[in-house]
């Protein structure tokens, strides 16, 4: 082909080209709508248009874009009746209003409701319908392509994700959206959906009522199954946030679509049938409900406790559905009961839906009346013909059934709040100002700021998340005899009132899992009973946990307690660790056994010492009395009498005075004993020095030497203990370290410098005793009280130093058993030593007590 040829080819190219860039210029000129347009299913004229999106439909057909051929239009299929009920809610406030001479006297109010088809895009598609209109709009060319919105609000929908997608169309242009039935909390959030506001409470309040009606009947071990969207995702992951801060567990949180394929159903199915949990907190919407129903009944899974949210719960055709009795004692939230006035009845007649679309109410009236016309293209066969004329009185389905009123009240509060809002803008009186330009923005304030009440004395009101009062009734699934599900109200949830009055549960018997009307036992692990503390079981939830005994000392006096509480030092936990007694106060008693024969002991040495000081004084002037300065002898028994009393300090409660009186009594009577054996073993050394010749040692020790000798030694010891009462004297204590579950009351030391000085220098009198009576020992026999003394003392000695280690290692009482046991030793072998063997010379050989004998001038001893 020649270049000739070419040319009338490109030049057609050429003026194509330029035809479709003068068509673009022209199309600068007007607003033209991308796509199809949509038409509204229920519409009517007014002076100010309010908008409705609702799902006449609940399903759609699948298509499959090829992306070559421009897409078919969305084709939904299988009626709703619900989304027909609150579309009449809708009407029904609207048609009060505009009859009303109190509320917009002289405005109509018009609407355009559409179908949503519970499908997001169509959602979204609908909604900018209603903001934008469907009419070419021309537009000059210096001024952009805008004009009001065509509704001022608009009222709907029914499911939390449709909101949230519809809410983030329109926020930016501020229309407000008022829903009825959305309740997931995420659409508090004003930052991301600013125009939305509802009249049905969030379910931030639902999901923490829903786990403080679980917390509150012991139930902390459960499983939880939510619908796989927005609304069961966001309200699961508030109830779980919830659950953990009251000490609940869940064992399992799974999630459910109406669409999920069937091997993802058996595994949650497999999960529950694992589980131990017999109770299940459902988030679930009335699909998904369905099918988790239908799948308990095909695997025959019975006896589980359903704790659910006003999702299902308050929709009658899941109640209806539940021939098989699973959901029998069923219990959880709904929203109040409702009554309005005139309601019921506009919503059952069905002439205003007339105004729909031929092909949607020839759908809608075959539907209700289970009929068909003749030119009908429904595939429903075996079907009466259709009249036009049916009676909806004998007609029982889920359009007439009124359960759901609370929605439809719903719907009517959403409608009079912009009513309200409008009023106050046009500053309606007996007249409204026509004049006022509106917008959404200023209807969107003004909503958020209204306050009214309804005619049935309801208060409507929006708080700063564009939120309601959030108020839910607890109801009971009860079964009848005749296999209908008896709804009961057995309580209130009121989330404005204080935290521990907001759950309210009235005097009414419930029923739960299986007709029992006892709660069931939802538990990991039991209670721990009082006693014990829980100590949580590795890798698992802080729910399951083995109960452990508390320790010696220690006790846990509540159910399920966490950690075991140690008892005051004065008491000790009992023997089954829940509660704390008093220690037992251990001290040497005069009632106990070793107390009494200490005490018998030290009265048997009394009255033995008195007996030897009897006889002696009997017989004073007999020489073996007069032999060693017989005033030292007195002196020696009345101080081996205090010995052996002092003894009787140390039994008996501990106190101030006799703690300070045992250990100086103690300390100044043996050094009085121990000084005046000291000056007689002075005196026989002496003696024997004075029968040599030229000695005249005794006047250097005479009796008055004697008596200041013992005297002194007996000032420096009173002089020792002056300084320890003064400095820091013995007082009483209680001892908690020697015995866990006894308090030892003995007399702390005070000062123990104080108290080894003392008998430090009782011991460094007895040896020097000792090693004078050694020395003293090769004496005449008749001169053997040196021998006596030599074994008095070594007698002293042995005690006293086999008493510190005895003393340090005995426990508690028994250290004072040994103190008095060394007192009580050491003054009978004094006692026994010097004064026995002399009563026996005086009692039982008195012809050995004369002077002559005791100069030594007696007969020889026969060989």
């Amino acid at each position: 082909m020649t270049s000739t040829q070419r040319w009338p080819e490109k030049g057609w190219a050429l003026f194509q080209l330029l035809l479709l860039v003068s068509l673009s210029q022209a199309e600068e000129l007007v607003c033209r709508l991308r796509g199809d347009p949509e038409s509204p299913q229920l519409s009517k004229d007014g002076n100010i248009m309010l908008g409705g999106i609702f799902s006449f439909h609940d399903r759609w057909k699948t298509r499959q874009d090829n992306y070559i051929h421009k897409p078919l239009p969305l084709q939904c299929t299988r009626l709703n009746f619900r989304g027909f009920q609150f579309a009449q809610a809708m009407l029904f406030a609207i048609e009060e209003i505009n009859n009303s001479t109190d509320l917009l006297p002289g405005i109509s109010l018009g609407y355009k409701i559409y179908d949503a088809c519970v499908f997001i895009a169509r959602g979204v598609r609908v909604a900018l319908a209603l903001a934008n209109g469907n009419e070419v709009v021309s537009a000059p060319t210096e001024t952009p392509c805008t004009r009001p919105a065509q509704v001022q609000a608009i009222m709907g929908e029914t499911f939390s994700s449709l909101c949230m997608a519809i809410a983030t169309v329109i926020g930016p242009f501020h229309i407000p959206m008022i829903s009825h039935f959305a309740t997931c909390a995420c659409l508090s959030d004003k930052t991301k959906y600013p125009s939305f506001l509802r009249t049905i409470p969030s379910d931030y309040h639902q999901s923490r009522a829903l786990a403080q009606l679980v917390k509150h009947f012991g139930l902390t071990w459960v499983g939880a199954i939510r619908t796989n969207d927005n609304y069961g995702n966001n309200g699961m992951a508030t109830f779980t946030e919830t659950a953990q801060q009251l000490g609940i567990c869940l064992e399992y949180s799974v999630s459910v679509f109406r669409t999920d394929p069937p091997d993802k159903i058996q595994k949650i199915i497999d999960i529950i049938k694992a589980s131990t949990s017999k109770v299940i907190v459902t988030f679930l919407l009335p699909s998904e409900m369905h099918l988790v129903m239908n799948e308990f009944y095909h695997h025959n899974l019975t006896g589980y406790q359903w704790i659910g949210t006003e999702g299902w719960l308050s929709d009658s055709q899941t109640a209806a559905m539940n021939r098989h009795h699973i959901l029998d004692g069923a219990i959880g939230l709904s929203t109040p009961k409702a009554h309005v006035s005139g309601m019921r009845e506009f919503m059952l007649d069905v002439k205003p839906l007339n105004s729909s679309s031929k092909e949607l109410f020839t759908e809608f009236w075959e539907t209700l009346f289970s009929c068909k016309f003749k030119q009908s293209k429904s595939s429903a066969g075996n079907q009466r013909e259709c009249t036009g004329h049916e009676d909806l009185s004998g007609v029982q389905n889920s359009f007439t059934d009124m359960s759901l009123m609370p929605m439809f009240y719903n719907v009517y509060k959403g409608v009079y709040a912009v009513a309200h809002a409008l009023h106050s803008i046009l500053s309606c009186n007996k007249t409204c100002n026509n004049k006022v330009q509106l917008d959404p923005f200023t209807i969107l304030q003004h909503i958020k700021k209204i306050q009214f009440k309804t005619k049935e004395g309801d208060e409507v009101y929006f708080n700063e998340n564009g939120d309601p009062a959030a108020k839910y009734e607890i109801i009971n699934w009860q079964p009848t005899e005749n296999g209908i599900i008896n709804v009961v109200t057995v309580g209130l949830y009121d989330a404005s009132l204080p935290a521990d009055k907001q759950l309210n549960l009235q005097n009414k018997s419930l029923i739960w899992a299986q007709n029992s009307q006892q709660v069931p036992l939802s538990v990991c692990s039991e209670k721990c009973p009082p006693g014990t503390h829980k100590v949580l079981q590795k890798g698992k939830p802080v729910c399951c946990y083995d109960c452990l005994r508390c320790a010696e000392g220690e006790i846990s006096n509540i159910t399920d307690s966490i950690t075991c509480v140690r008892c005051d030092p004065d008491f000790w936990s009992n023997e089954r660790r829940d509660a704390c007694v008093k220690k037992e106060a251990e001290f040497l008693s005069y009632e106990e056994i070793m107390g009494a024969l200490l005490t018998a002991a030290s009265l048997f040495g009394t009255c033995m010492t008195a007996v030897v000081a009897f006889i002696f004084f009997r017989f004073r002037q007999t020489p073996i009395v007069r032999a060693n300065n017989s005033e030292l002898s007195f002196l020696l028994l009345v101080s081996l009498t205090l010995c052996f009393l002092c003894s009787l300090t140390f039994i008996g409660r501990p106190s101030e005075w006799s703690c300070m009186l045992r250990h100086t009594a103690f300390s100044i009577t043996f050094v009085l004993c121990i000084s005046c054996v000291l000056g007689k073993t002075i005196v026989v050394l002496m003696a024997f020095r004075a029968t040599l010749p030229g000695s005249n040692v005794m006047k250097w020790f005479g009796p008055v030497q004697q008596k200041l000798s013992v005297l002194g030694f007996t000032l420096i010891q009173v002089l020792i203990c002056i300084l320890w009462l003064t400095i820091s004297p013995p007082f009483p204590f209680k001892n908690f370290k020697k015995f866990k579950d006894k308090i030892i009351l003995e007399c702390a030391l005070g000062s123990a410098v104080g108290f080894w000085a003392v008998l430090g220098y009782i011991g460094l009198l007895a040896m020097l005793c000792f090693i004078l009576a050694f020395l003293a020992r090769k004496l005449p026999d008749n001169f053997n009280e040196a021998k006596f003394i030599t074994f008095s003392m070594l007698i002293f000695c042995a005690v006293w130093i086999t008493f510190i280690p005895a003393y340090v290692s005995s426990p508690g009482k028994f250290s004072v058993a040994v103190e008095i046991f060394a007192i009580l030793a050491s003054s009978f072998g004094l006692l026994i030593c010097i004064f026995i063997p002399k009563c026996y010379i005086i009692l039982m050989k008195p012809q050995k007590n004369t002077k002559k004998n005791m100069m030594g001038k007696g007969a020889p001893k026969s060989s």
